[in-house]
């Protein structure tokens, strides 16, 4: 097969698709990849590396797709390069096309199949092309909501962990899943004040258990979060509906029970965000204030740890690449336990029932 990889387009997106070493096992394996010149610069990675691991060097991202038949990605395609898609190439990234129709419909135009990472499974109905991801946006999502309560990023000022006789920052973290989980180490590990609230009683459990008394748990309600709001410095919003728009858990009228400077961090804001008031940011201008609370809504946040990042993916989906590749896409969907979850967008039509009921679009 003919496999490329582009230089990631997002503002200051600088993770890559492939890696040198994964370039290297894919030509073991018989097939040819292209690489756009500079596509590993924002990790360090040079074309020579490319080249010595076997993959054929080119000149842009056009010359990229006219070259390949699938291509791997890191963040869902933009206008441009939805434009070079065709009928012939299998597109496999992150899409999020839940809060995205705009590019649902460029998409579908270009007669691709989209195969998207968020949504795949494995044979235990976890997501383990999110996963990598979940971890590193968790752990940055108490690093930069510590970073934003500090009064010159416009917070209220304090110190996360406080100091003796002073007390440390009130966190609520709203979802205990991966994202969820990563936050509360973090936070924890800063000496905050930690409340991690969660709808599953099973989830709370081990959660409890693992923090032993460090973190503590409730069950999510929207009276309980609002019992919470008034005395909360930080609020990390982790949840997640796979492949749906994420549930809109605090309402603008909320932010008023709020104090001044306190902070929002929106790791859900890839399908859309939990708050009401969030938009996606970049790391450009990562924040803005609404009813003077911070929101913080970057949508690609692990690529401001692109290193860690590109390396922790590239070993997640490593495998399915190389089922791609080795069985071809018809097989490698049939055969590979949950991949065929990942199947979004094909010949035209949403295939992904969560996607298209957060479109209201029928679906294959």
């Amino acid at each position: 097969m003919r496999i490329g990889t582009v230089t990631e387009i997002k503002p200051l997106e600088r993770r890559v698709g492939l890696t040198p070493a994964v370039v290297a096992t894919l030509v073991a394996h018989g097939h040819e990849v292209f690489i756009q010149s500079g596509a590993g610069e924002g990790v360090g990675l040079a074309d020579a590396e490319y080249a010595n691991a076997g993959g054929k060097i080119v000149a842009d991202a056009p010359a990229v797709f006219a070259a390949a038949e699938l291509i791997v990605k890191v963040k869902e395609p933009q206008a441009s390069e939805i434009a070079l898609l065709t009928p012939q190439h299998t597109l496999f990234t992150y899409l999020h096309l839940a809060p995205d129709p705009e590019q649902t419909k460029g998409l579908m135009a270009s007669g691709c199949t989209a195969i998207a990472y968020e949504t795949i499974l494995d044979e235990h109905g976890g997501l383990p092309l999110l996963t990598p991801m979940s971890q590193v946006a968790g752990r940055m999502a108490a690093q930069v909501g510590a970073h934003y309560l500090l009064a010159p990023a416009g917070g209220r000022g304090l110190l996360m962990g406080g100091v003796p006789g002073v007390a440390p920052a009130k966190v609520i973290i709203l979802g205990g899943g991966v994202s969820g989980f990563n936050a509360a180490e973090i936070a924890v590990g800063m000496r905050a004040d930690v409340t991690i609230m969660d709808i599953s009683p099973a989830r709370l459990a081990m959660l409890d258990a693992h923090f032993e008394g460090r973190a503590r748990t409730v069950l999510s309600s929207r009276g309980a979060l609002l019992e919470l709001l008034p005395t909360a410095d930080l609020v990390i919003g982790c949840v997640l509906v796979a492949g749906a728009s994420a549930p809109k858990l605090i309402k603008r009228e909320d932010l008023k029970l709020m104090r001044k400077g306190a902070v929002l961090v929106d790791v859900a804001i890839d399908q859309g965000g939990c708050f009401e008031t969030s938009h996606a940011t970049t790391h450009v201008e990562p924040t803005y204030v609404v009813d003077g609370v911070v929101h913080y809504c970057v949508a690609n946040m692990p690529g401001a740890a692109p290193l860690t990042s590109t390396y922790a993916l590239g070993a997640a989906t490593t495998p399915y690449v190389l089922a791609l590749a080795d069985k071809g896409v018809e097989r490698a969907l049939a055969e590979v336990p949950g991949f065929a979850a990942g199947l979004n967008i094909q010949a035209g039509r949403v295939v992904h029932p969560a996607v298209a009921a957060s479109q209201g679009l029928p679906h294959a």
